[in-house]
């Protein structure tokens, strides 16, 4: 149910705040812990939240966790999704100028559609694919989650999720790690290098990391170029909710999720000047603890043997989603922009 927006699983249980607390408990101490261990050694805080969460799985067996921990695998995240919006101001993508937004957009797109017809062949549904596709081309684990909790449960399943987790960070932290010394390689501008690292990396921090790394020009561009494709979750997020029917027997439409409606006025408000540094920063540290709560929810409650029953296939996936991406960047950093 963690991953399930529309209810169309089974209803939620009614739970009073007493019922929340012990998993709340559980899922805020994993966050804590993972967030001193990200702060005090430079690891993505994502990824620490998911490992944390998969070391805690075994408390799954106690149903009076229950309660908090779907909670904190919904709510929590679709609040944390809204505050994502006050990342991106609409000022930030128009600067890149149209051929490089044009660029990201294609980028994209064909990632997406490189996710879904990789996961066809390998005998996976549409779903997984644009899961996989989604998450690899948009912003890592965040975006894993937003499309979870709009597929739902009946399509994104919280084995497959977590499958997408761990291949993410896996493949995020070694892009942050490699693609930098493959701009150094092609002896890259500050321009190129910037609209490849940000344009291919899965994970914000990571993406802004190895921008840096290579310079700090180099990190505004990336910095920019990652935040564009931020924006772009809600727009994929609503695409996703009105063209992917509800149940896998409903014909029905979805209609547009309230967190991407929160996310696009958020980033619109922003968009103004007024919200002021000190909100928006606080924010953004409030969203990152948020998402983070819910990859720890989603990690503990997550079905670890139909985890190891799945084999390669789904790393697969997104091994080809990632290359899809690094390769089409490549091209575009090469021989569109500068």
């Amino acid at each position: 149910m963690a991953a399930d927006l529309y209810g169309d699983l089974e209803p939620s249980p009614t739970a009073t705040w007493r019922d929340h607390l012990p998993g709340l408990v559980i899922v805020a101490a994993g966050t804590l812990a993972a967030g001193f261990i990200s702060d005090h050694y430079g690891a993505p805080l994502t990824l620490m939240a998911l490992l944390i969460g998969l070391a805690l799985n075994f408390l799954s067996a106690d149903g009076r966790l229950t309660p908090g921990l779907g909670f904190a695998s919904r709510s929590l995240l679709r609040w944390g999704i809204v505050l994502v919006g006050l990342r991106v101001t609409f000022g930030q993508i128009v600067a890149l100028g149209p051929v490089a937004l044009l660029a990201v957009l294609v980028i994209v797109a064909l990632t997406i559609g490189c996710g879904v017809l990789i996961g066809r062949r390998l005998g996976f549904d549409a779903a997984f694919g644009t899961l996989a596709g989604g998450a690899v081309a948009i912003c890592g684990a965040s975006a894993a989650m937003a499309l979870a909790t709009t597929l739902g449960e009946r399509r994104a399943s919280q084995a497959q999720l977590t499958l997408v987790l761990v291949g993410i960070s896996a493949l995020s932290a070694l892009a942050m790690v490699t693609y930098p010394f493959v701009a150094h390689a092609l002896h890259m501008s500050d321009l190129k290098a910037g609209f490849l690292l940000g344009a291919s990396i899965h994970d914000v921090a990571q993406a802004l990391g190895a921008g840096y790394s290579y310079s700090d020009a180099a990190g505004q561009i990336a910095a920019i170029v990652k935040l564009t494709r931020v924006a772009l979750l809600a727009p994929v997020l609503a695409i996703v909710a009105m063209f992917l029917p509800r149940g896998e027997t409903s014909g029905k439409r979805q209609g547009l999720p309230w967190f991407v409606v929160g996310f696009f006025v958020l980033a619109g408000v922003n968009s103004t000047g007024v919200i002021p540094a000190i909100v928006t920063g606080t924010a953004e540290r409030v969203a990152a603890a948020l998402l983070a709560a819910a990859v720890t929810a989603t990690a503990i409650r997550s079905p670890l043997p139909q985890l190891l029953e799945a084999g390669p296939r789904p790393m697969l996936v997104i091994a080809a989603s990632t290359l899809c991406a690094f390769l089409l960047t490549l091209a575009a950093a090469v021989f569109l922009i500068g």
